[in-house]
C-alpha cells in the first residue's frame, strides 16, 4: 500500500476525509496511476495512521475518505537524536536514509574539530533540502508515522547545548573501552527518554571535545573492539538502541 504525509490541518475527522495537494497530486495520479476506489495509507504527522481510499481525483486536489484508524504503532516509545559530525562525499545522504528506516526521531549535522566538508549558507540550504526530502522518502517506506526532522547545522558546541534536556546522552569513543559500562548504559534506557547519540566525522572526535562533552554529562560508549566508520557507527548504536525499545 502507497504511504503519503499530510499536514493535520488536511484531515477532516466529521467528514472522514482527507484532503491531498502539492506535488502528491501529479505523483498519484500520473506516476503511480492510481485510480478512484484504491487504498492507500496517509500519515498526518502527528502519530495518526489512516487506511483511505481515494473517492475524488481532481487537477489540483484529491480527497480520500478515511475508511478506518491505523493503529499498528511504528514509532518507537522513545525519541532518538542522531548528532551527527559531517561526513565527506555523499555519506550524510545514506545515514539519514537508514537512520529514519531505524526510528531516529531527529537528525542533526554537526560541524567538529575535525570535520572536511565546508558549505556556505547558499550549499547548506540546498544540502538541507535534499536531506529532509530523502527523510520524507524514508519515512514513506518504512511506514513512519512521523517524518523525522533533519535539523540545521550545528556547531559541536551547540549540539551539547541542546543535547542538556535529554535524559540520556552518549558519545562513542575509540579510547573508550569499558563494555561492561556500556551495556549497563544501554540498559538504561527506557520508554518516554529522550536519547542522544553523538557521532564523530572521519577521524573521530578531538580529544578537548570529548573531554567538552564528558563536562556536560554526554558519556562515553564503547562499540568494540574494532574501528567503525563514521557511516557505521551511527546506525550500529542506533540498531541496539532499537532493538532494546522494541522489546520493552
Amino acid at each position: 500500500m502507497h504511504h503519503f504525509f499530510v499536514s493535520p490541518d488536511r484531515v477532516d475527522l466529521e467528514e472522514n476525509k482527507i484532503f491531498i495537494g502539492g506535488c502528491d497530486v501529479n505523483h498519484i495520479k500520473n506516476v503511480l496511476r492510481m485510480k478512484q476506489g484504491e487504498s492507500l495509507l496517509i500519515s498526518d504527522g502527528n502519530g495518526n495512521d489512516y487506511i483511505c481510499e481515494l473517492e475524488i481525483m481532481g487537477n489540483e486536489k484529491l480527497v480520500a475518505g478515511i475508511r478506518r484508524q491505523s493503529f499498528e504503532g511504528t514509532e518507537l516509545p522513545a525519541k532518538i537524536y542522531l548528532f551527527q559530525g559531517l561526513p565527506k562525499s555523499d555519506k550524510m545522504e545514506m545515514i539519514i536514509q537508514k537512520a529514519v528506516e531505524l526510528g531516529v526521531y531527529e537528525i542533526i549535522p554537526v560541524k567538529t574539530a575535525r570535520t572536511v566538508v565546508k558549505l556556505d549558507s547558499k550549499k547548506e540550504e540546498s544540502r538541507l533540502k535534499r536531506w529532509c526530502s530523502i527523510a520524507e522518502s524514508a519515512a514513506k517506506q518504512s511506514r513512519r508515522s512521523i517524518i523525522p526532522q533533519v535539523s540545521r547545522i550545528m556547531s559541536f558546541q551547540e549540539a551539547v547545548q541542546y543535547a542538556q534536556r535529554f535524559e540520556l546522552n552518549m558519545i562513542p569513543y575509540e579510547n573508550y573501552k569499558d563494555m561492561a559500562a556500556t551495556k549497563s548504559m544501554i540498559q538504561r534506557v527506557e520508554k518516554g527518554m529522550n536519547i542522544g547519540i553523538f557521532i564523530g566525522p572521519e577521524g573521530g572526535f578531538a580529544e578537548e571535545e570529548i573531554a567538552y562533552a564528558t563536562q556536560h554529562q554526554l558519556e562515553r560508549i564503547s562499540l568494540g573492539r574494532r574501528i567503525l566508520r563514521t557511516e557505521t557507527a551511527g546506525l550500529m548504536i542506533v540498531s541496539v538502541i532499537m532493538f532494546r525499545l522494541e522489546n520493552l
